[in-house]
């Protein structure tokens, strides 16, 4: 399996880039996020990448970040969400959007992105909060209070703990970290403080 490419970015299309590393360049779906973050072609870029081998195909999808690529890797997990929706789901939402409209019940959210119907972003939520479940996965307000000091807040951090849980992070990854940060910050925005602080160890 391929994780990751690091080369020069020879070219650019909506739906995917090339990458030409030692030679050889190297096509990868990818979203519309990552396509925004792309530099100018001629630059050195890294991509994290998936390597999807079915008996018609072999493809290989690249993001921008660890977080969008095992966030893709979770939505294709799904029963009826292929490769295209998945890239479609990330092209509209980052990581983090995704996991609290999971967390949420946010169905109607979901079906903004294309090709994403009421029934689909049902399935999604449904399948991916019971992948919480059989996981072992703690996320109940009441458990995340007692790991943080502020009750005041406390709305605030389980949202963000929780949505966390939809990308695999137990309460005991995320709640050390983010018991450090201000509780009044947008959900949101404490996912991503924690994504990059889990990130650097």
């Amino acid at each position: 399996m391929i994780y990751s490419l690091r080369g020069t970015l020879i070219y650019e299309m909506q739906g995917y880039v090339v990458i030409e590393c030692g030679g050889v360049g190297y096509k990868c779906n990818t979203s519309l996020s990552t396509l925004r973050q792309m530099p100018k072609i001629g630059s050195e870029v890294t991509l994290f990448t998936y390597m999807a081998v079915r008996e018609d195909a072999v493809e290989l999808f690249g993001f921008s970040t660890s977080q969008e690529l095992e966030c893709f890797k979770i939505l294709t997990g799904v029963s009826g969400v292929g490769s295209k929706v998945g890239i479609a789901i990330l092209s509209e939402f980052s990581p983090e959007q995704v996991a609290v409209c999971i967390a949420s019940s946010d169905a109607k959210t979901l079906t903004k992105a294309s090709g994403v119907g009421n029934k689909l972003a049902q399935r999604i939520i449904l399948e991916l909060k019971d992948k919480m479940k059989k996981l072992g996965v703690t996320t109940s307000v009441s458990e995340i209070s007692k790991a943080t000091a502020s009750s005041v807040s406390v709305g605030n951090i389980a949202s963000a703990c929780e949505a966390l849980a939809v990308l695999g992070y137990t309460s005991d990854d995320v709640m050390p970290i983010l018991s450090g940060f201000d509780p009044t910050l947008k959900v949101e925005e404490l996912i991503h403080k924690t994504l990059v602080e889990i990130g650097k160890k």
